[in-house]
């Protein structure tokens, strides 16, 4: 089991950066796959970005492209979601997610369903 501790995340103004933060407690994230999500109000929960335990696969959602940058440092068992450029339709709570590559796992960035979740952080950007 990946017990999945977020921090980071508060209100901006349009423009401005934030960083998430998504940390294992207790493990590594060794075998894992780490997705950010978010989901605003009255919508359902959107893929906004992934890595891979190696840091060597990443995928962005479109609308995140050149703006979001996912990293992860392994020393500290910790996966950032770095916001650039924000702007006020990024408002929504950011959740992270972690899954286990297995062998026969076709997909890194697909298929979330046996992940573990974080308890979620709310991003608010202000025009």
């Amino acid at each position: 089991q990946v017990h999945l501790v977020q921090s980071g995340g508060g209100l901006v103004q349009a423009g401005g950066s934030l960083r998430l933060s998504c940390a294992a407690s207790g493990r590594t994230f060794s075998s894992y796959a780490v997705g950010w999500f978010r989901q605003a109000p009255g919508k359902v929960r959107d893929f906004v970005a992934g890595i891979d335990w190696t840091g060597d696969r990443t995928s962005y959602t479109d609308s995140v492209k050149g703006r979001f940058t996912i990293s992860i440092d392994n020393t500290k068992s910790t996966v950032y979601l770095h916001m650039d450029s924000l702007k006020p339709e990024d408002t929504a709570e950011y959740y992270c997610a972690a899954k286990l590559i297995r062998r026969s796992t076709s997909s890194y960035f697909t298929d979330w369903e046996t992940a573990y979740w974080g308890q979620g952080t709310q991003v608010t950007v202000s025009s």
